[in-house]
């Protein structure tokens, strides 16, 4: 009995431990799948991010942080691993795992990573390179090198000591879709990296000209925890320190800080904003300054408020300016628990490259400013250009056909820095972009035929492919090459005959021909003559089957021959439409014999006139004194017929009747734009209808820019070429004629002058060459005609005619939003919207054409505007007292065209 009560306390002991190991097991699961959902979660929100650990073997998942790290295997081939030594290693929660492992570069002058972030070009990004010495190598001499993002300069490594580690940042401003950090060995020790991250930020914000940002430092004022606060607490991974100047207190709170109001355009982390630092009363002024650190140039600042102390209403109260290098912003009120963020304009410093800010109480003001954070940077310079997009694509192209590994040196831009270019080719710096003009792959292991993206270099002068492996025949496109005055091909294993187009350049002594070493390669014209020996009776044979074969069929054809002889015959040139055809008589009829006319320009006169439905119509007859002829009517019927969009004049027939041709178009009868924005409408336009018809109009360009194929330059945008409907719905009229002049290659840039003296980009019209960035510059006078109410010239106060940029310029310089925007408005507009169209129309206008937005870009951007507007139209006025609310849109220097317009004829 003993034995079994023995036996069953045993199984029952044996059931209860399996139980809590199942239940342990359970509970555990359960934990690792709250884990990876956590992990799946955080993954989508780092969406925007890339974030490289150098030198480790396998992706991680940092729990610290909630940031997935990868290895950076897959972003650059070159380098080798290493780990810092261990009495180095820093134990810190956020950064200690990030610094341990590096990746360095003993070979190779410049060593690039390359960044493929979904966004793509013309977009800001947060770019953070981590580095940290620690005696990696144990030599103990800390190395020196400098950092290259794309072709322009970034930093010299600051580094002090082997256990030091730092993390430098730049807002990046990225004119390609590809991102290429590069690491140049200044011949001071070998260039290593840490870690990289890069993070997308919104359009709106830290934007300068597309300018870029090194970031100085950014601050968490008030925050005594000596807590860095980064993502999750900051969507965007901002580093923030901690900092409490001497002279100051620290405020803080635990309330719930509104961060996602539309004044918080930065997102600064309520973390941030709930502390604060103050001057102790009766101090009024909050005084920094930060030592020279890029010399004479210019900066930036970001300052960062909330009103953290519940102050009642009335008295007493806190009003205070900001003094930014010299230049004065305000006043500025706060408002309880609610964010407002300002950013100055770029500005110099005054002192040997100190930078200084001061905030000041008002005389109104009862109370000490404060201020919760700060963000100072350095403008960087404006961006060089990179060398010319078809020649790094051919370059790109060339280099993977054939796997050219020239010692780790092809590696980001190939003609940039100008003293590390590719090996083996040779760069032009003459023009707006650098162009290859030499390039050497001698004995470089070259296998295959030659590759058709040779005939993508149109600036080469001299090509050396000779001591190769290269086969097939030597392609006629060479001799298409203008530039090239010299080609070795020896010593391949070429075939066939050379193009007779190539030896007779060779023999006008335009080509100096290399060709020995290929004993398969016929250089004379008796292979050509053999060739056509062998190729007659086949060719001969080869007829006789063709003929069969249509004579066999010739019964089929004969039929479908006899169905169209029963309509005309195509003459020559003529239109064919799926659209309506009129006659010219129904012309006469439609326009009640021309009774009506509702416009002129250089294709002729504008008629109004009605369909036999009643639809209204515009009809464009062709003048016969037009200086545009058939050509130019061809075109614009031809691809109107194809190009559809609601925010583009709609093409609805056309008359082909012999010597007298027209275009009928839909009607607007809203008339243009710029009859709107005259002084003599008897209309004046809101703010909400100009800005939707902003957007319509960049809709339609946009359209034409990234939606035809090949893209449609409309060349002569202007206020009256914006048409409205009964709706005031903006739509793009005289695009049509843009696509009779593009040139013989089928290239969408156009040679042809063309374009309204006032709305016509400057460097289009010096040059001959018209772009998409040409529109661009159009549409930013639009945008400024639509703000302002003013004609795109207009009259200075010494009478001199002057573009309307000229005159807006330094009106925003000094903060007067008022005297900008169109008066007959009354102060009835949005303020921050205003701000923003503004800072939108002005970097469309930038002197340098790549340095303006896409119109992608642009029409993002006017949304946003919209966006912002919608809920308060009509209930937002202006206090023409002072500007009572600020942003950062406010006193960004924008770069303005100087250049004084004469005075038309």
């Amino acid at each position: 009995m003993d034995g079994r009560k023995a036996v069953l306390s045993i199984t029952l002991w044996l059931i209860f431990v399996q139980l809590s190991a199942t239940f342990r097991n359970l509970k555990l699961a359960a934990a690792n799948n709250d884990k990876l959902a956590e992990r799946r979660k955080l993954a989508a929100d780092n969406s925007g991010f890339i974030s490289i650990d150098c030198g480790v073997d396998q992706d991680y998942f940092d729990g610290e942080t909630g940031i997935f790290y990868k290895s950076d295997k897959d972003f650059i081939s070159t380098g080798e691993n290493d780990y810092i030594s261990p009495e180095y290693d820093d134990k810190d929660p956020y950064f200690g795992r990030l610094v341990q492992s590096i990746r360095f570069f003993p070979k190779g002058r410049k060593n690039c990573y390359t960044l493929r972030p979904e966004q793509g070009k013309n977009q800001n990004y947060l770019i953070r390179a981590f580095f940290k010495y620690g005696n990696y190598d144990a030599k103990n001499q800390i190395p020196k090198f400098d950092v290259y993002l794309g072709v322009n300069f970034w930093m010299t490594v600051p580094l002090l000591n082997a256990s030091a580690w730092v993390a430098q940042e730049i807002i990046y401003f990225s004119l390609t879709d590809d991102i290429n950090l590069c690491l140049v060995n200044t011949f001071s020790g070998t260039p290593f990296i840490s870690a990289l991250e890069l993070r997308h930020l919104n359009h709106s914000i830290y934007r300068i000209e597309s300018r870029s940002l090194t970031v100085m430092g950014r601050f968490d004022l008030g925050n005594s925890t000596n807590r860095t606060v980064r993502y999750k607490d900051d969507v965007y991974d901002r580093l923030w320190s901690t900092l409490t100047p001497d002279d100051c207190i620290s405020l803080n709170t635990t309330s719930n800080i509104d961060v996602e109001s539309r004044d918080n355009i930065l997102k600064t982390p309520v973390e941030v904003l709930r502390t604060a630092a103050q001057p102790p009363s009766p101090l009024r002024s909050f005084n920094h300054t930060f030592p020279p650190a890029y010399g004479d140039n210019e900066y930036y600042a970001c300052f960062h408020f909330a009103e953290i102390l519940h102050i009642s209403q009335g008295k007493p109260r806190r009003e205070f300016t900001i003094n930014f290098n010299g230049a004065n912003y305000g006043p500025i009120t706060l408002q309880y628990l609610k964010p407002l963020i300002f950013c100055s304009g770029p500005r110099k410093s005054r002192i040997n490259g100190y930078v200084q800010f001061s905030i000041n109480s008002t005389v109104r003001s009862d109370l000490p400013p404060i201020l919760n954070a700060l963000e100072i940077f350095y403008v960087m310079p404006p961006p060089v250009s990179p060398t010319d997009s078809a020649d790094v694509d051919a370059i790109m192209a060339i280099k993977q056909t054939y796997k050219i590994n020239k010692d780790d040196n092809w590696q980001g831009d190939p003609c940039l820095p100008s003293d590390i270019t590719w090996t083996g080719l040779n760069c032009s710096y003459d023009g707006n972009f650098p162009r290859i003009i030499s390039l050497n792959l001698s004995a470089s292991k070259l296998t295959g035929k030659i590759s058709s993206s040779f005939s993508n270099f149109k600036a080469i002068q001299s090509l050396d492919l000779s001591g190769n492996e290269l086969t097939g025949t030597i392609p006629e496109f060479l001799a298409q090459l203008t530039n090239l005055t010299i080609l070795n091909l020896s010593g391949n294993k070429l075939t066939g005959s050379v193009p007779q187009s190539i030896v007779q350049k060779s023999n006008n002594g335009l080509l100096q021909l290399s060709l020995d070493g290929n004993p398969h390669l016929c250089r004379t014209d008796s292979c050509e003559k053999k060739k056509q020996n062998f190729l007659l009776p086949v060719v001969a044979s080869v007829a006789t089957v063709v003929a069969l074969l249509f004579l066999s069929s010739i019964f089929v054809f004969w039929r479908m021959k006899r169905q169209k002889a029963t309509s005309q015959s195509k003459k020559e040139g003529s239109v064919i439409s799926k659209n309506w055809s009129f006659s010219y008589s129904e012309i006469v009829s439609i326009t009640n014999n021309f009774e009506t006319i509702i416009g002129e320009g250089g294709f002729g006169k504008v008629y109004f006139g009605t369909l036999k439905d009643n639809t209204q119509v515009a009809v464009k007859l062709l003048s016969q004194y037009s200086r545009q002829g058939y050509k130019e009517f061809q075109a614009e019927a031809q691809l109107l017929m194809i190009v559809h969009h609601r925010n583009l004049v709609s093409l609805i027939g056309y008359c082909d009747d012999r010597h007298n041709k027209a275009l009928i178009y839909e009607y607007m009868v809203n008339g243009n734009l710029r009859e709107h924005l005259s002084e003599t409408s008897g209309n004046t336009l809101n703010w909400d209808e100009r800005l939707h018809i902003a957007a319509d109009a960049a809709q339609g360009l946009e359209y034409l820019h990234n939606g035809c194929k090949p893209p449609i330059i409309h060349r002569d945008l202007k206020t009256s070429n914006i048409l409205l409907n009964e709706k005031l719905q903006a739509k793009i009229a005289d695009f049509g004629l843009s696509r009779a002049f593009t040139n013989d290659s089928g290239s969408h840039i156009t040679t042809r002058p063309a374009g309204t003296f006032g709305y016509m980009d400057p460097e289009a019209q010096a040059s001959g060459s018209f772009n998409k960035k040409s529109d661009v510059y159009s549409f930013g006078i639009i945008l400024l005609e639509l703000i302002t109410g003013q004609s795109a010239l207009k009259r200075d106060v010494n009478g001199e005619i002057i573009r309307i940029q000229q005159w807006v310029a330094p009106i925003i310089e000094n903060g007067d939003i008022g005297r900008i925007v169109d008066p007959r408005l009354q102060g009835d507009f949005e303020i921050n919207s205003a701000w923003k169209a503004v800072e939108i129309a002005l970097s469309c206008v930038l002197n340098t054409a790549i340095r303006r937005p896409s119109m992608s870009d642009v029409l993002i951007e006017i949304k946003e505007c919209l966006a912002i507007v919608t809920p308060y139209v009509g209930s937002q006025r202006m206090d023409r007292g002072r500007i009572r609310s600020i942003n950062s849109l406010e006193m960004r220097s924008l770069e303005i065209d100087s250049e004084i317009a004469p005075s038309p004829r």
